[in-house]
């Protein structure tokens, strides 16, 4: 089955996996270890660094073993208050912070069992447990914990939000049991393997990834074929027609490769026909197809939505992801990129850049399909408050920085370097 618009996936048979632990994983502790080999100040030096890390990575002993800490070791009363939250779980404001530390670290394993058995996929599907467990245990692994945002938790609230967005009455009247089961899936595994920076580090690194694919939506890439693998080696849809996997396969890519932020217009625009048009018919599995690639594109930028406590938290872990990035640029001598000089970029400025030029557009066409449903209206609340509360932020950093001439002001050219960035 193909989609318009996802010439990545179209006319592709027998999709090809990455073999897990095979692919480098940059490793901050090594790469800023100068024993290793001395003062990095070269671009071939960095490369070869970077080499170093696909054995390291592969040699990783624990890899997809389930973690010792099992969720039935935790103290009674953790459980307790775990399973109090999940029985909340299609509220807003869930708190996914407190989710893992209730759940020691277990919030995407333990997030999506019950959203499995929520939805009747298990049923419906006649998925093992035991298989279930062990898949979703390797995904989770496959998740860098050092990550400050692109880690397990980040894919935890996403598949919360998707959670929400397949509950909205526009949609779920017509999504079917396969429907939902992607999209949770695409949720739950759309930034595995992610190594903590973007796609602009990984090309001009010369990183193996890009040259893999051609320099367009790596990341994207590599996250749907390392899922595929996941997939294949857990055996958990073993069991199903080889063509109904072969689907669920390109579908789980069509949907992965939409979270690319450089094809954000792409999809904004093609929404905005549809709706203006008013030709969505949901009843089509294309044009359901097209909505679950939408809405799992507002769940992986919905930080901004979510209470202010929350969203700021979010804020500061991918701002020091890109911060992190950005001192890795500056140590190996390279051009830093956009949004990860700490010294000029400012969290409210970048946080309000996003917010203006990435959130604003697309969360408005959401609540336009939704018909302002009370979730879509509390989401453009929180994001209105918290775009407020930046400003002032700004403001005060305006002020007390000012004879340093150090604005951190949004540009009208910020639009184009946040298109040019990795999803916050």
């Amino acid at each position: 089955l193909c989609f318009a618009g996802d010439a990545r996936v179209r006319g592709q048979t027998g999709v090809l996996s990455e073999r897990r632990g095979s692919y480098p994983f940059i490793d901050f502790r090594l790469l800023n270890n100068t024993t290793l080999s001395g003062e990095i100040g070269t671009k071939k030096k960095v490369k070869r660094l970077l080499s170093f890390q696909r054995y390291f990575h592969a040699s990783r002993l624990l890899r997809g073993i389930v973690p010792q800490t099992s969720l039935y070791l935790l103290d009674e009363d953790y459980l307790g208050q775990a399973r109090h939250m999940l029985s909340k779980v299609g509220m807003w404001d869930f708190d996914i912070f407190l989710f893992d530390r209730l759940t020691n670290g277990n919030s995407l394993v333990t997030l999506l069992c019950h959203l499995f058995n929520v939805h009747g996929l298990i049923h419906h599907f006649q998925l093992d447990m035991v298989t279930l467990h062990r898949f979703l245990v390797m995904v989770q692994e496959d998740y860098h914990s050092q990550n400050p945002y692109h880690n397990a938790v980040h894919a935890a609230d996403v598949t919360q939000a998707m959670h929400c967005y397949l509950r909205e009455p526009k949609l779920a009247t017509f999504l079917t049991p396969s429907d939902i089961m992607l999209g949770l899936l695409a949720a739950a595994a759309h930034d595995v393997d992610h190594p903590g920076v973007n796609q602009p580090f990984l090309i001009k690194t010369k990183h193996h990834l890009a040259s893999l694919y051609q320099n367009v939506s790596v990341l994207e890439n590599h996250h749907w074929r390392s899922t595929i693998g996941m997939l294949r080696e857990s055996r958990l849809l073993a069991h199903l027609p080889k063509e109904v996997t072969q689907d669920i396969e390109q579908q789980l890519g069509s949907l992965i490769l939409a979270t690319d932020i450089n094809r954000q217009n792409e999809f904004l625009i093609r929404l905005k026909s549809h709706l203006d048009n008013q030709d969505l018919r949901l009843e089509d599995a294309r044009d359901r197809h097209f909505m679950l690639q939408i809405a799992l594109k507002c769940a992986d930028i919905c930080n901004p939505c979510r209470l202010w406590d929350l969203s700021k938290q979010w804020s500061e872990r991918v701002c020091e992801e890109f911060y992190r990035q950005g001192d890795l640029e500056q140590k190996f001598e390279l051009e830093v990129s956009p949004l990860c000089n700490q010294q000029k970029d400012t969290i409210p400025s970048i946080q309000i850049g996003f917010m203006t030029y990435i959130v604003e557009p697309l969360f408005e066409r959401w609540a336009q399909f939704t018909g302002d449903t009370p979730l879509s209206e509390n989401m453009l609340n929180h994001l209105r408050r918290n775009k407020a509360k930046w400003r002032s932020l700004l403001h005060k950093q305006h002020s007390s920085s000012r004879s340093n001439d150090h604005s951190g002001q949004v540009t009208d050219s910020q639009e184009q370097t946040l298109n040019e960035e990795e999803t916050p």
